[in-house]
């Protein structure tokens, strides 16, 4: 089979991964710059930033093993103590240490997704597989083949508006957030059944913060503000604080990631990203009682960050239609949701 996988974050990429092993040909279309999606790592000249994924966790035997193929870029994050903070910071209880390690890629999160696609990035590296990956090239519509009715072809607009048409696919695959999922076959005219599959799920927005103090460094101070590296937060705005540098690989400057409530960042998730970025770091001065002003504060929006509502299975696959659909949206919001997702559809692509 020839299959195109549209979107490279972890499902996508353990996706077109087993299909490749499988011996298929595999085309990936990312309108990012690189592969990752939620798995991103935002690098600056004061360090890099874990700005969606936080770190994870694994309890499907499957996703051990393949971790094993990446035991140069995984490490554990020795989060010993998670603390739960009300409004002002206070401490309202101590988490025991984690009942199952935490994880965490390095030089970033972007990591583990990178170091599991360089296949599809670098084909020739690895005995000619059949693989391309074209990056900053965003699909608009999926169409039968004009040439071959029984395949499919793809319109294409890339970065700088060029629009192109690829074909020859015995199957797609959306590894998609599933409202743009929906969207895209919408537009196209294909697959209601699918769509009416996804009317259930939910997953919620979230506004993420990134701040540096490069200037915290004085003799005999080893960083800046509370002795926790990592939060959950009952504040309104934040639901969740982590120190970068207390991950393992990471540049020793005083940074912070700081992701906003899923209600709050639904409310404001057109506000003017100036306005956002006011209020959280008012937040976050409030439960860290860091007053000082960062050298760096930026912000980002996550339009779909964290799954609510669930699929309740692992993935969506019309094999009349040849069209498949996977994500961690289908099974929950944890990076192994994701992996377990684009696996799971990949194996029943070729069963």
């Amino acid at each position: 089979m020839h299959v195109a996988v549209v979107g490279a974050g972890m499902a996508g990429v353990a996706c077109a991964r087993t299909l490749l092993q499988a011996g298929h040909q595999v085309s990936v279309f990312e309108k990012s710059r690189g592969l990752g999606g939620r798995m991103a790592t935002r690098r600056t000249e004061f360090g890099s930033f874990d700005h969606g994924a936080q770190y994870f966790t694994v309890r499907d035997p499957r996703f051990a093993r393949a971790l094993l193929t990446a035991q140069d870029v995984v490490r554990p994050w020795a989060v010993s103590t998670v603390r739960v903070l009300d409004e002002l910071g206070h401490v309202l209880a101590s988490a025991p240490p984690p009942r199952e390690p935490h994880y965490v890629a390095k030089p970033g999160m972007s990591g583990l997704v990178a170091h599991w696609g360089q296949p599809l990035l670098q084909p020739e590296r690895f005995g000619g597989l059949k693989a391309r990956t074209a990056l900053e090239t965003r699909v608009v519509q999926i169409e039968r083949d004009a040439l071959h009715p029984a395949q499919w072809q793809l319109r294409l607009e890339g970065s700088d508006g060029g629009l192109q048409v690829v074909g020859g696919f015995d199957r797609v695959v959306l590894a998609l957030p599933h409202p743009q999922a929906r969207d895209l076959l919408l537009s196209s005219g294909l697959a209601p059944r699918l769509r009416q599959a996804l009317t259930e799920v939910h997953v919620a927005p979230c506004w993420t913060l990134m701040v540096a103090f490069p200037n915290a460094a004085q003799p005999g101070l080893s960083h800046l503000g509370p002795q926790w590296n990592a939060a959950r937060s009952t504040h309104h705005r934040i639901s969740w604080l982590a120190r970068e540098g207390s991950k393992p690989g990471r540049e020793q400057i005083e940074r912070w990631t700081v992701q906003a409530a899923p209600q709050w960042s639904a409310k404001h998730l057109e506000d003017d990203p100036e306005r956002v970025k006011g209020k959280l770091l008012r937040g976050f001065a409030e439960i860290t009682g860091i007053r000082a002003m960062p050298t760096h504060a930026v912000v980002h929006r996550w339009r779909f960050a964290q799954t609510q509502t669930p699929l309740g299975r692992s993935h969506l696959f019309d094999r009349e239609l040849g069209l498949g659909l996977c994500g961690d949206w289908c099974l929950g919001h944890r990076v192994e949701d994701a992996f377990i997702s684009g696996l799971e559809l990949a194996l029943e692509m070729v069963g």
